[in-house]
Formats: C-alpha cells, structure tokens, sequence
C-alpha cells in the first residue's frame, strides 16, 4: 500500500523542515543574543570610556610648581639682604657668600629687581644718599659679575629715610645699613 511509503517522506520532509527551521532559529537567535546582551554593550562601553583617559592625560599641561616671581617679594623666594660696616659700601666675605645665594635665585626668577641703599641714621641726609647709593652700585656690579643682566638689577638709595630697625644704638645701626632687594 501506499501509505507506508508517503507518510515516510511526509515523515522525512517534516523531520527535514524542522531541522532546517532549528537551524535557523540557531542562527537568529545568537545574532539576537550578541546585539542585546548586556555584557557585550558594557564591555564595549568600558573600551570607549578607558580611550580617552590616556589622551587627557596627555594633553594635560604640567603643574609648574615655581612661584609667581613676578608677583612675590624678592625675599620671600630667598634673596636675602647684604649688611656693610659703618661709612662702608665695600663687600664682605659675608656679603659676596650672600650675593652669590643670590645670583643663583636671582637668574632662576628671571625677574627684574629693585637694590636699594640703606644707612643708619648717623651722617648728613646728603651724605647718606650718597653713601646708600655707593652700597647699591656696589651690590648691582658684584651681581652683574656672576652673570645676572644688569637690564634686571635697579637701583635707588634711601638713605636714612627707611630704617630697618629703630633705635640709636649698634644693634639698630648694623641692621639698617644695608642693601635690599624689592620689585621695582
């Protein structure tokens, strides 16, 4: 009869599809799986997220830690003040070890500084300009001497007109004849 032989391949196209139809739902189904899982779209994420950290750090500028010379007191980045004998303007051995600190600071900052000549209260106004003057040159050239541009180093005199010290005795009278170092 021939049932038994079409119902085998009904049987056999049946069986046929359905793999076919696994097959494809096989396919489809790990394409679905690879454009909506979770882990894949996170992972691509975190990709995208760790690129630009790289480039920011590269085009972020260094942090200069030097201070503002520009806006500071010449003292509060080290240079230091000279002290002269009485009716002085001769360098010590002191005062070259000082000036040499200074040099080193002085062409670090680049700056353009004010020297300006201080005496004690003794001698005539006259006298101690002039004298406050003769301590600055003489602090401006040894600067000069250790490669500072003199186009960076003015100088004034104040004479007795701007004590460091009060007083009228010699501890007041050593710390008021001086060279000092401020922006112009």
């Amino acid at each position: 009869m021939n049932k038994g032989p079409i119902s085998r391949s009904v049987v056999l196209t049946l069986g046929l599809m359905l793999v076919l139809a696994l097959m494809l739902m096989a396919g489809c189904s790990k394409k679905s799986k690879v454009e909506t899982d979770p882990a894949a779209s996170t992972t691509v994420a975190d990709t995208t997220q760790t690129i630009p950290k790289p480039v920011k750090a590269e085009t972020e500028a260094p942090v200069d830690k030097s201070p503002d010379y520009a806006t500071l007191e010449p003292g509060d980045y080290g240079v230091g003040d000279v002290f002269f004998d009485f009716d002085q303007y001769d360098l010590s051995d002191e005062a070259m070890g000082v000036l040499s600190r200074d040099a080193r600071i002085l062409k670090e900052a680049g700056v353009t500084v004010l020297i300006s000549g201080h005496c004690d209260d003794r001698g005539t106004v006259e006298y101690n300009l002039a004298l406050g003057e003769k301590r600055a040159r003489a602090v401006r050239d040894y600067l000069v001497s250790l490669g500072i541009p003199a186009g960076n180093l003015r100088v004034t005199s104040y004479g007795e007109s701007k004590p460091f010290a009060k007083g009228n005795n010699e501890a007041a009278w050593a710390q008021n004849r001086r060279a000092h170092f401020e922006r112009p």
